[in-house]
């Protein structure tokens, strides 16, 4: 996957707004104002793409023991978030759902209001 169909998949879900909160460097993407991914724009540039994600802890376990390319979320909560190494074991599909799984799992934590929101 590249950056530009990374950065279109993230931004073409519901409600999804992007940030650079800590640097110019971090490309953060949320939805109703709580992070669901974020990405080094140097490490894309470099060819050593990576991509946090929020994860149910027991599938984080889960995929971390299947793919050498998921890994403890870097600089995270490592019971919560993984690093994504993209580009290697990962499929562009399996990527996907990994992102499909973060912004389900952060929306779902939304109140129901917020949540009424973002759909709107």
């Amino acid at each position: 996957m590249d950056l530009e169909t990374f950065y279109e998949y993230c931004l073409s879900k519901k409600g999804v707004t992007e940030h650079f909160p800590f640097d110019q460097d971090t490309l953060v993407f949320k939805v109703g104002g709580k992070i669901f991914a974020l990405s080094s724009l140097k490490q894309w540039e470099l060819g050593e793409p990576a991509v946090n994600l929020k994860c149910n802890p027991d599938l984080a376990k889960e995929w971390r023991a299947q793919f050498e390319a998921v890994q403890p979320g870097y600089h995270m909560n490592k019971n919560h978030w993984n690093t994504v190494t993209i580009n290697t074991s990962i499929s562009s599909l399996f990527l996907k759902e990994m992102i499909d799984h973060s912004y389900d799992l952060v929306f779902s934590s939304l109140t129901k209001k917020l949540q009424k929101e973002v759909l709107e």
